[in-house]
């Protein structure tokens, strides 16, 4: 077979990944051990031979091009492949090892995630992982994640979606909330109390309330003139100090049911949920810590 890649293009190879990973020629140099004119002429030969810029460069910083993205992205899985083929072959690596990178929404990461990687962390001390808490959305490509947990399906073919759990959703209030304003005995009472709005941050709309009628789904929209955005666990903070109603995840307010802190409301309309996915991107061979990593949080779903 005639040979494609000598040991400086793969090395020029490892080189654009350090820093496309680290957005920096600098800090790729001081992590490979080299130059930052080293990391930049290397940059440089893999510009000329694929005959497309990989970095848009300004005196402070640099970015992929659209280019450059998809050649980092699968250039990225490429040396993850090798390295594991060699970890396998050599024995070296009975169990998972290195670097994860995972991001999740506040609501699911302190109460789902966060208590599962302390396990996890346990069963595999070899792997480091780093962890993105928010409900923005990110990019795999251009950020190096490996794994994020989301409420929706992406729109993007380029990623595996695995259901981790359909969580359900409850409408609660403070007894102090209730004793001041009363209780709604049906969804039409639900106009004239105080209901606490969040503003999905990928859209800036406010989510409406999802119920069960007569055996299917409907979504309610509320008003009140408390709204959070960003963080979702504002909503129930201002619920706990009697703010007004709130629908959240059941799993956020089980201590809270069970202490009186909250009140449940309307459960004959309760029984609505939202999902959430461990969404990763497509790959032939996923790197051993990241499949076993995903086996353990579908395992406990």
């Amino acid at each position: 077979m005639k040979r494609q890649f000598d040991d400086v293009l793969l090395g020029s190879i490892e080189l654009f990944c350090l820093a496309a990973e680290l957005s920096s020629f600098t800090a790729a140099a001081a992590s490979a051990g080299v130059t930052p004119a080293a990391v930049s002429r290397s940059v440089a030969r893999l510009e000329e031979r694929l005959g497309v810029r990989l970095f848009v460069r300004t005196t402070r910083q640099i970015r992929l091009t659209d280019s450059g993205r998809a050649y980092f992205e699968q250039c990225r899985q490429a040396l993850s492949q090798l390295s594991e083929a060699e970890r396998q072959i050599t024995g070296a690596q009975v169990q998972p090892a290195g670097p994860l990178r995972i991001s999740a929404p506040t609501p699911y990461a302190h109460y789902r995630l966060l208590p599962l990687l302390a396990e996890f962390r346990r069963r595999y001390p070899g792997v480091t992982i780093d962890i993105h808490v928010s409900n923005g959305n990110i990019d795999f490509a251009d950020e190096g994640y490996d794994l994020a947990i989301r409420g929706r399906a992406p729109a993007d073919s380029n990623l595996v979606a695995r259901k981790l759990e359909d969580a359900e959703l409850v409408l609660v209030a403070a007894p102090a909330y209730l004793k001041r304003a009363g209780t709604p005995q049906s969804l039409d009472e639900l106009g004239r109390h105080e209901c606490i709005q969040f503003d999905l941050p990928s859209t800036g709309k406010r989510i409406p309330w999802p119920f069960m009628r007569d055996g299917r789904q409907i979504d309610v929209v509320t008003h009140g003139g408390l709204c959070c955005s960003e963080d979702v666990l504002g909503v129930v903070t201002l619920a706990r100090a009697g703010a007004g109603l709130v629908q959240t995840y059941r799993f956020i307010v089980e201590q809270d049911l069970a202490s009186g802190a909250l009140v449940e409301l309307l459960p004959q309309h309760g029984g609505a949920s939202r999902p959430f996915l461990l969404l990763y991107p497509h790959a032939r061979h996923l790197s051993l810590r990241v499949r076993t990593l995903v086996d353990f949080l579908v395992g406990n779903k």
